[in-house]
């Protein structure tokens, strides 16, 4: 008899195509889901960032497995998870290099006016080159700081070595491994927010690191500092950075996650010149994301057959 299992969002067709022959899925309308349903669930497919806490769990007494589409799991409170016995599986080491393409993408973007000079090339206005227009920031031969060397933290200090740059990186520790293959330097984090001309966020959003750039570390950055976010949006005060961005205190910023997500469209950061925003797009290829899906129904077929999960988080 197929598993009942249980989404947030209408999946897409490749995910349906693996779970068909074993499971009905079914869609979670939150508080609006038939109780029935929800006796019967069996697995939880989560897909996007839905808040599931205790109480959602004890809504579904015989859940056994929670299979996120992803790796952040801020969303899914794993301690709640942990004390009803349900295993909690994730996507690790999927989007590492996915993800660090897309920071030097916004890095780039964000240096060289890229998404500033699109515009105005398709506009009326640009009827001429002017070669004293749109003067960007160079890359190549500058200090990048890394905040969070970790997977994806090595995979940008990787990418940042063939441009030349100076790398800096700040972590709860130090990490020997990464400085001896990459050549970085570990430094405090006020050291890095001083000297860097670019700092990349690569940290899971944790009660440690939220909010853990704000008004003072945004102070620390150099006037010609860019800041680059391919974390999670709570990982910055964004009122912080409003004011950062329109008194000068940083150059720019280029964001592909925010808090909340989407913005609210009336919100600040969405009508300034010097920031570049993303809708998420940090694991969005082809190919990862078809592993992501791989892994993830993996992870949720194991824990519906009560073995063990490829990757287990929880």
């Amino acid at each position: 008899m197929p598993y009942t299992v249980l989404t947030n969002t209408e999946l897409n067709d490749e995910i349906r195509a693996m779970l068909r022959d074993t499971c009905q899925v079914h869609v979670w309308a939150g508080q609006e889901t038939d109780p029935a349903l929800l006796q019967r669930a069996e697995g939880f497919f989560v897909y996007g960032h839905p808040k599931i806490d205790g109480a959602i769990m004890d809504r579904m007494p015989n859940l056994r497995v929670i299979s996120n589409f992803g790796v952040g799991v801020d969303h899914i409170n794993l301690d709640d998870a942990r004390a009803r016995g349900i295993a909690v599986g994730n996507t690790p080491g999927l989007v590492d290099g996915a993800t660090a393409d897309m920071t030097f993408a916004l890095l780039m973007a964000i240096a060289r006016n890229v998404v500033i000079g699109d515009r105005y090339a398709r506009s009326p206005q640009f009827t001429v080159y002017d070669p004293n227009i749109l003067h960007g920031y160079e890359v190549y031969g500058t200090t990048l700081g890394i905040v969070g060397m970790g997977n994806i933290g090595r995979q940008v200090a990787r990418r940042a070595r063939g441009f030349d740059m100076r790398i800096l990186y700040h972590n709860r520790r130090p990490n020997p491994q990464a400085e001896a293959e990459l050549g970085a330097t570990y430094a405090s984090l006020e050291e890095l927010l001083a000297q860097a001309d670019y700092v990349t966020l690569n940290v899971p959003l944790t009660p440690e690191t939220r909010h853990l750039i704000g008004r003072e570390q945004l102070r620390q950055m150099k006037p010609t500092a860019f800041l680059i976010n391919v974390a999670r949006g709570g990982v910055v005060d964004h009122d912080a950075l409003v004011e950062a961005l329109t008194q000068g205190w940083i150059a720019g910023a280029a964001l592909d996650v925010t808090e909340p997500e989407p913005l609210p469209r009336d919100h600040p950061l969405l009508r300034m010149e010097n920031v570049v925003i993303a809708p998420h797009l940090g694991s969005a290829t082809r190919q990862t994301r078809y592993r992501m899906a791989r892994r993830a129904v993996d992870n949720l077929l194991a824990g519906l057959r009560g073995e063990p999960l490829p990757s287990r988080i929880a």
